[in-house]
């Protein structure tokens, strides 16, 4: 018996001993930077790989094909990352490396640092990144924010924006088309980048941008389309969004062209980030280089699949947090970047979401930090570690959309004929307040009637991401018009109006989709991530068929921008300031009162008004009018008292100097 305790205690120690080494040389590496090291004398290659015996080099010539013209090994440290310094200057040459496991190779990968790639990411590149950037870059920066609310983003694709014939883009598609001003479409009407510029938004989110496994990017001369959330080489821009991605080098200049223009005009660039999951699982970069490290596993050994893509990756592994931190940072840094949505970030954890926002905001102090806090699927990480919207108020500095003021809106996007506040729908009330307010504990909502919440969720209004709409489901237009029936294209309008005029006036992070401003539809195609561009496209006729409903955007807009107390900056001043007035099916108003926020105004009186027919309201003392159906008198308005009519289905805004 005492034998047998002695191996057992032996067996623990032995055991224990293994683990602390083993974290030991995790965290060295951890420590250890893993870009390549390039200078004009000297390349260092590097690479972690706990699994592998051996590590090879493979230079080539191009991106595109012929044989390795070399082969060098890699040699291995303590800590597992494997490295070679080769001289000269490499500046120019493509690169892979293969890993030996159990006495196999495995297929080749550029590397998942590579920060260059040729066509269609199978070979990175060694390349001077400061032969790179466009001129006056080290000047070049993005709009400042002393709060995230202080934004007004607007969510695009890359493609969708000029893709169409009458955009009249020289670059149609491309990060350089997105950016080319002077080009009008029907009638005269800007389109691109002067478009988005008379609109008033302050930042554009582009949807995956970064290097994807859909595209061929060898045969862009063919239909092809995807919204590219199959992430493949997460460092590198996307090529087919190039003019030219045969050559490593020329996405990287033209990406960073495109975020010098928007910022020249005032805009800031948000990029749309899918660290949750890589686009393959067996063959992923991931798994070429440390096999089935970088994910979650299930007990029996296959894959967890949260993010409902075949995968998911496991953030709160050191490496693959190393990994993140690392690649948004270096997008932050390397490419001006103005902030960052992470997709599904439910899946992520707290700890390595705040640790990101924290090395990103070292960098640029008014990036702003937002994501879905929410999961495709179940995940062996528990819920209490995880970034989901519950957890908001455990990462101080981070945003998270607000589903609940969105299906509040216009219906649940799960269920087509569900109807929302704007389209009728009784019983919504209370999930639009919580929506206006920002998600924060207000004395005057019932948190039980909150559609997805049933209590407060951020700590300060800002927290929340206030949106009728993004790239995913019916766009709000079509949404509309399959949830109601016998409606009058009229009346599509005005709910159109209505729904995004709430987003603009709560407390929120205002989000629009790009084309909602002129009735942007897909032709009922709710998932149109594959779809050809006669679905996902901007067509230009729109705007010049829904020219009112574009220009009352534009009034939104600016009206958000001169009123500081539409984006209060406390859950105290909102709890202060904002008083709910009258609640009833179909219509809600409230005052914010005591020039909130430093606001020229000193009291605002708002009237959201979903019926059919027109509210009379009664009111107390003489206010001027500021809104009222289409009409938008941001100064020097009309004096009412006693009572107003409200006009069907809009929004009506009054106030007191």
């Amino acid at each position: 018996m005492r034998l047998i305790l002695s191996f057992l205690l032996l067996t623990i120690v032995a055991t224990s001993c293994k683990d602390t080494k083993e974290k030991q040389m995790t965290k060295t590496a951890y420590d250890t930077n893993l870009w390549l090291d390039y200078t004009k004398e000297a390349t260092t290659f590097k690479l972690w790989s706990p699994t592998a015996e051996k590590v090879k080099l493979n230079l080539y010539n191009n991106g595109t094909d012929g044989s390795a013209y070399q082969t060098e090994f890699l040699e291995e440290g303590n800590d597992h990352v494997w490295h070679k310094t080769l001289e000269g200057d490499l500046a120019g040459v493509y690169y892979t490396y293969q890993i030996n496991v159990n006495g196999q190779w495995l297929d080749e990968t550029p590397g998942i640092y590579a920060q260059a790639v040729g066509i269609n990411g199978k070979r990175a590149m060694v390349l001077d990144l400061n032969s790179t950037n466009p001129q006056g870059w080290t000047d070049d920066q993005g709009p400042k924010l002393k709060y995230p609310n202080e934004a007004i983003i607007y969510e695009l694709q890359v493609r969708d924006m000029t893709i169409q014939p009458e955009a009249g883009s020289s670059y149609p598609g491309k990060f350089l088309g997105l950016v080319e001003s002077g080009r009008t479409g029907p009638q005269g009407v800007s389109t691109g980048i002067d478009h988005i510029k008379e609109l008033g938004v302050t930042h554009v989110h582009i949807l995956p941008a970064f290097d994807n496994y859909s595209i061929d990017e060898t045969k862009l001369d063919q239909p092809q389309y995807n919204w590219g959330y199959d992430p493949q080489n997460y460092n590198v821009p996307e090529g087919s969004f190039s003019t030219d991605p045969y050559h490593a080098d020329v996405r990287i200049k033209e990406f960073k062209t495109m975020v010098k223009a928007f910022h020249d005009h005032g805009i800031g660039v948000i990029l749309d980030v899918v660290y949750n999951h890589t686009g393959r699982t067996k063959e992923s970069n991931f798994n070429l280089e440390a096999p089935e490290y970088y994910y979650r596993m299930n007990e029996d050994g296959s894959y967890s699949d949260a993010s409902a893509c075949g995968n998911e990756t496991a953030s709160e592994k050191e490496m693959m947090r190393k990994f993140m931190i690392a690649s948004v940072s270096y997008w932050a840094k390397e490419y001006h970047l103005d902030g960052f949505r992470f997709d599904l970030m439910g899946i992520h954890d707290i700890e390595t979401m705040n640790e990101i926002t924290a090395s990103v905001k070292v960098i640029n102090p008014n990036a702003i930090i937002y994501g879905e806090g929410w999961t495709a699927g179940n995940s062996p990480l528990p819920d209490e570690q995880k970034a989901l919207k519950k957890n908001t108020f455990k990462m101080p500095q981070v945003s998270a959309f607000s589903d609940d003021i969105r299906d509040g809106l216009k219906g649940s996007v799960f269920e087509e004929k569900d109807k929302g506040f704007v389209s009728g729908k009784k019983g919504t009330e209370e999930s639009i307040k919580s929506g206006v307010v920002g998600a924060i504990q207000h004395p005057q909502i019932n948190y039980k009637k909150v559609n997805y919440s049933d209590k407060p969720w951020t700590e300060n209004p800002w927290q929340s991401v206030s949106y009728v709409s993004c790239h995913d489901n019916n766009t709000l237009y079509d949404k509309l018009k399959l949830s109601t029936e016998n409606q009058t294209v009229g009346s599509l309008e005005a709910m159109d109006k209505l729904a995004n005029a709430i987003i603009l006036t709560s407390q929120g992070v205002a989000f629009l989709h790009a084309g909602s401003e002129m009735l942007r539809t897909k032709q009922g195609i709710e998932n149109s991530f594959n779809s050809p561009d006669s679905i996902n496209e901007i067509n230009w006729h729109w705007k010049v068929d829904h020219a009112d409903v574009v220009a009352y955007y534009e009034n939104l807009i600016k009206l958000r921008k001169a009123h500081p107390a539409l984006r209060m900056t406390s859950a105290a001043d909102v709890q202060n300031n904002l008083k709910f007035k009258t609640v009833k099916d179909g219509l809600i108003s409230y005052e914010i009162s005591n020039n909130a926020n430093g606001d020229s105004w000193k009291t605002i009186f708002v009237v959201y008004n979903a019926n059919k027919d027109p509210y009379k309201l009664t009111l107390d003392g003489i206010w001027q009018q500021a809104v009222s159906g289409d009409k938008f008198t941001l100064e020097n308005g009309k004096t009412i008292e006693k009572s107003v009519m409200v006009p069907a289905q809009s929004m009506f805004i009054a106030y007191q100097e």
